[in-house]
């Protein structure tokens, strides 16, 4: 039986507001890499490109974080983070 990913509203809205979306949440969680995290939680990365101009500014890549917890049968969004440079072939 496969995990079940379930992104929390709030983890949602923030991400939109970071600068990613629930298809990239997805994809960070089922491919990404894992990072350390605090008090319990664990989280994945994945690096992505991104060739535009975020705030005035061009970035090559963006990479992003979401912070996640295990219960039972799924995976729960706490949050995202999303940064914005460039990380050569880190993926």
């Amino acid at each position: 039986m496969a995990i079940k990913i379930q992104i929390d509203p709030h983890t949602l809205t923030r991400a939109i507001e970071r600068g990613t979306t629930k298809d990239e949440i997805v994809n960070v969680l089922t491919s990404g890499f894992d990072m350390p995290a605090k008090r319990h939680r664990k989280c994945k990365a994945k690096v992505f490109d991104y060739n535009q101009t975020r705030l005035g500014r061009f970035y090559e890549q963006k990479r992003i974080e979401v912070i996640y917890a295990i219960e039972s049968d799924r995976i729960i969004t706490i949050t995202a983070y999303v940064f914005y440079g460039n990380w050569g072939e880190q993926k």
